[in-house]
């Protein structure tokens, strides 16, 4: 005969998602009781050792250790709202800043390099961020390891197992995405066994429903930290297709159900998730207000929504004119500009004449006088008719800094020497000054 696990009442939903009949059903009630209070107890401790291991010494070292000297910088952009650009999504540098703000830290420190000495900055409370989100993996790790086994002992390894490695234990104490990360996958993870220990008899239900969305809020907030976070999505959803598999084949299940378990995930697990992602990057647009080290990487009407950018507010015209100073960017996100400078080319490598190259920055060297191909016109003359560049249009770029020349045809592509023809259409003209009508 195969005997059914007895369902225990350790785990604190006993009394908020389950009936007293189900506990009735486990035993005497004494005992049930009895069982509660130990694994509270063993909760608490592994909890309790987790944030005193991690809290022990936070203010050492009192220098910059590791990559503090880039989370910490992007914590204190954050704090001056001054907008810059990384690899990573900005949840976890918000929350570091946050942390930083609410501690009292007012965002001036450097960040130069590791070994800086902090001095009188606040620096301990964006340390604190990254403990109180690392230390709770022992408790996450304690709920993960009772829904898997239901045993007590087998919860207590594996929360030791997190509690007592040194590797977590440092990663924890420093400025660092990584426990902020590790939280949130942690934290999905959880959600997920939690609802899948509820999904059969409790379907529908507040705590069903909490859980389902706990789950999908945690797994945006593990892709808004870092996008390594998408393969916590991809075993979310795996169970999730395995378990609408099962429920699809179940011809004891009402359509109706089956429709409702496909519209909560849809909505829980994708909707909701997407909806916390765009959140999330709204509020880091709406922080980051001033312009910063970053702007470059972006197109000239964002820059012109950033205080402090040169383009801020600025009216620009639709049209170029023959004789505007202009600045070429590639149309890609990052894309670099059109460039030059004083340094000449190799001999040996065309005529000996200036670099032409591309440049991610904003620089003096980006700026381009466009001219006619086979007329000089001088832009600052009142009595020159105004011209409007046109499709077709052979033109010729005057760099601004040392008045030297590229040629460029709009209809088609050839490079050679310092001659450059590209296609006009694939960049994006910022005028800096230009002729109005």
């Amino acid at each position: 005969m195969i005997r059914r696990p007895p369902r225990s009442t350790l785990f604190p939903y006993t009394t908020l998602f389950r009936s007293r009949t189900d506990a009735a059903e486990d035993g005497d009630g004494d005992r049930a009781a009895s069982r509660s209070w130990h694994w509270w107890t063993a909760l608490l401790i592994l909890t309790g050792a987790s944030f005193a291991t991690r809290l022990y010494k936070i203010e050492e070292p009192d220098h910059i250790c590791w990559d503090e000297t880039h989370f910490g910088k992007f914590g204190s952009w954050y704090i001056n709202r001054t907008f810059f650009f990384d690899v990573h999504p900005p949840l976890g540098k918000m929350l570091i800043g946050l942390f930083g703000v609410l501690t009292g830290y007012d965002g001036t420190f450097p960040f130069l390099k590791p070994g800086d000495k902090y001095g009188d900055a606040e620096y301990v409370g964006m340390r604190v961020c990254c403990v109180v989100l690392g230390g709770c993996l022992v408790p996450f790790a304690f709920v993960i390891g009772w829904d898997m086994t239901k045993s007590l002992s087998g919860a207590g390894w594996a929360a030791s197992a997190i509690l007592f490695d040194n590797g977590l234990v440092t990663l924890s104490q420093y400025i660092l995405l990584d426990p902020v990360l590790m939280f949130f996958i942690m934290g999905s993870v959880m959600g997920n066994t939690r609802f899948r220990s509820l999904r059969d008899r409790h379907s529908f239900s507040f705590s069903w429903w909490f859980w389902l969305s706990f789950t999908g809020l945690f797994l945006a907030c593990s892709v808004s930290v870092k996008f390594v976070g998408l393969f916590v999505v991809l075993y979310v959803g795996i169970f999730t297709i395995w378990d609408l598999w099962l429920m699809l084949g179940d011809l004891s299940l009402p359509l109706s159900s089956t429709v409702r378990h496909f519209a909560s995930r849809t909505l829980c697990l994708i909707v909701l998730p997407i909806a916390s992602y765009l959140l999330i990057f709204y509020v880091h647009l709406w922080v980051l207000n001033k312009s910063g080290s970053g702007d470059g990487f972006f197109s000239s009407s964002f820059q012109s929504q950033l205080r402090g950018n040169s383009l801020y507010n600025a009216s620009m015209p639709k049209e170029v004119a023959f004789g505007a100073v202009l600045t070429l960017k590639n149309h890609r996100t990052g894309g670099g500009y059109l460039h030059s400078h004083w340094h000449l080319y190799p001999e040996g490598i065309g005529a000996r004449q200036q670099q032409v190259t591309a440049y991610t920055h904003k620089d003096d060297n980006n700026k381009w006088t466009i001219k006619p191909f086979d007329v000089n016109i001088d832009s600052n003359d009142p009595s020159i008719s105004i011209r409007l560049v046109k499709h077709g249009d052979v033109v010729r770029l005057e760099h601004v800094a040392f008045v030297h020349h590229c040629a460029f045809v709009t209809t088609q592509s050839c490079v050679h020497c310092s001659v450059f023809a590209i296609l006009v259409q694939s960049v994006i003209c910022t005028v800096t000054r230009s002729r109005l009508l």
